[in-house]
């Protein structure tokens, strides 16, 4: 070996091959915490221009980066050491492999003399998370380190994205290799064969289109993973298509466009799931008919012909049977397409019907379900979670930083509230755990996502319950600097199940109320300072206070206790069959607005 060649690609211990690797893949922000078994990383951090999070507990350095990827759109990166660290991430990577998050999750493991010895803080990490990941590494050598990362970063981003874990051994941090950063590149990634439209299966999509008088866009979380946000605005536009929007689809079709329906399924839009119920052609984009979505599948839009375009292809016909299945990238999949359709035998067919009377079906079932606007309810006294909702939007709207404002919610009845009455107008906007449904997320995701958009007004909106179960992470907030508003829905109760058992179980309340500390006291003990607020007349200007200063801020809002979320679509019942709101009561279902 010449010392030029020495020189170009230096000797280095295995940790600090772990940053250098890291720094090549344009990461400049971890979340982590420090243990024995990754200690070696951390003494080499200094060297490398990186900064880490010192997060108060594994699974918020997990729930950081995936924030921080759903609101950058790059891959998030995780540490901790081994045994109990390790396992605390466990729960933050089941959340990004539901929702298809590109997260990296490094960890630390005992020597590699001591493997499989129960040697202290050894777990078998890579086994606990095998279903959870779309893949995890050992490296138990200096040399193995750089490409393990480098193909872990290209396997969290390729096709569908999701959670990648590399465990590293205390000795292979320890020891050294020559590191080279362009000989560790995993090869070129070639993607699944059947990831192509075929011409066969692309005819039949524009033959259903061509002969469709009530067609539906089911818009998903794929929207927004493949940047085609503007290829679905064109589609839907030149083809007059309304568009129904999936939980973690929300903001990929601009709210207040003509064509926007709202949210479909278990509590959404009682006039997009009937729209649903009616259609004769469903193109559902990049969305996978979870169970929330569909209701009972036996009576799922019993008269729609179904294309599904879709990029993994394990979803296809998985819960829903599909006549067109597109399997690709979305984006390319309707490039691909829209000249077929654009075609004059398309666009001038005799037989090609207009979608205008149905979009005015639509919008009288709309009309009828949409009686009121919330904001123009009187003031009763009663402070109800949505009100505040609706006016935190209301007020980023106002001044005019809609588009510069993230939402970060926990999970339960106050998600449901944010999808209904916060209007989102771009893509990563709302940051929520949807398909596992993680308690605790709103907090460190919000934090993920702040460090990731700093210029952004970013909110988390948590409920009483999931909001104790990492509110501790306040101290990074103060810690980092990071101006972080956090709306905090106190109902004295688990809310959601709450609802359950006051639908479904006879109102045996069991264990759903919570008692709660006094949490602007809480705020202030981490030196945060914040306001309690019970009155209607009170959200807008302690929302503007909050917005409008430099320091991060906590709003207790005490809310109706025993308010429920509608519409609501009992367990096995129909999409149409929808609960709805009490005719007694003073909330009308949604917040349709002028």
């Amino acid at each position: 070996m010449t010392d030029n060649h020495k020189n170009a690609h230096p000797t280095l211990t295995g940790a600090e091959i772990l940053w250098a690797t890291l720094v090549g893949e344009g990461v400049s922000t971890v979340f982590g915490y420090p243990g024995g078994a990754i200690l070696p990383a951390y003494d080499a951090l200094r060297k490398f221009p990186i900064h880490h999070v010192l997060t108060r507990h594994e699974q918020g350095a997990a729930h950081m980066a995936d924030g921080y990827a759903r609101a950058s759109g790059k891959v998030g990166v995780a540490i901790a050491t081994s045994g109990p660290g390790a396992t605390n991430l466990v729960t933050g990577i089941a959340t990004a492999m539901i929702d298809s998050i590109p997260i990296v999750c490094i960890t630390g493991q005992v020597s590699s003399k001591v493997l499989g010895s129960d040697a202290f803080q050894e777990i078998d990490i890579t086994g606990i998370t095998l279903p959870i990941t779309k893949h995890n590494f050992v490296a138990t050598r200096a040399e193995e380190i750089a490409p393990m990362i480098r193909e872990a970063f290209q396997i969290a981003q390729s096709g569908r994205p999701g959670p990648v874990l590399v465990d590293i051994t205390k000795d292979a941090q320890q020891g050294t290799a020559i590191f080279n950063f362009d000989d560790a590149a995993p090869a070129a990634f070639r993607p699944h064969p059947m990831l192509r439209a075929e011409s066969a299966e692309m005819n039949r999509a524009i033959e259903l289109m061509r002969s469709s008088k009530r067609p539906v866009i089911l818009a998903g979380h794929g929207i927004t993973l493949s940047g085609a946000e503007q290829e679905v605005l064109k589609f839907a536009e030149r083809y007059q298509v309304p568009v129904a929007t999936t939980l973690l689809g929300l903001g990929a079709f601009p709210a207040s466009h003509p064509l926007a329906l709202g949210m479909m399924g278990m509590h959404g839009e009682s006039w997009v799931n009937h729209a649903i119920q009616k259609a004769d052609l469903l193109l559902a984009f990049g969305m996978r008919f979870d169970d929330r979505v569909t209701g009972n599948l036996a009576s799922y839009a019993p008269n729609a012909k179904k294309i599904h375009i879709e990029i993994d292809p394990s979803e296809i016909n998985k819960n829903v049977k599909v006549d067109v299945a597109l399997i690709g990238d979305l984006k390319e999949v309707l490039r691909t397409m829209e000249p077929l359709i654009a075609a004059p035998s398309y666009e001038q067919a005799s037989d090609r019907h207009t979608t205008a009377e149905w979009l005015r079906e639509i919008r009288a079932m709309k009309g009828d379900a949409a009686v009121r606007d919330i904001i123009n309810l009187p003031d009763n006294g009663h402070l109800y979670a949505a009100h505040v909702i609706n006016d935190i939007w209301q007020e980023a709207k106002a001044a005019g930083r809609l588009d510069k404002t993230i939402i970060a919610t926990d999970v339960g009845q106050h998600q449901m509230w944010e999808a209904q009455y916060y209007k989102h107008e771009d893509p990563r906007t709302l940051i929520t755990s949807g398909g596992l449904g993680t308690m605790g997320y709103a907090l460190p995701a919000a934090i993920g996502a702040k460090i990731a958009q700093p210029d952004y007004d970013v909110w988390c909106i948590a409920g009483d319950g999931g909001f104790q179960m990492t509110a501790s992470e306040l101290s990074t907030i103060q810690q980092e600097g990071l101006h972080i508003n956090v709306a905090v829905i106190n109902n004295g109760f688990l809310g959601m199940v709450r609802q359950w058992q006051e639908a479904f179980y006879d109102k045996n309340y069991a264990c759903s109320p919570i008692l709660s500390p006094d949490f602007v006291k809480l705020a202030d003990a981490h030196g945060i300072p914040g306001a309690h607020v019970v009155e209607r007349k009170d959200v807008t200007p302690t929302v503007t206070k909050a917005r409008e200063g430099s320091t991060p801020f906590v709003i207790n809002f005490s809310v109706e206790k025993e308010d429920g979320v509608y519409p609501m679509i009992a367990p096995g019942a129909a999409l149409h069959e929808m609960v709805r709101r009490p005719q007694k009561d003073p909330l009308v279902e949604t917040a349709e607005d002028e």
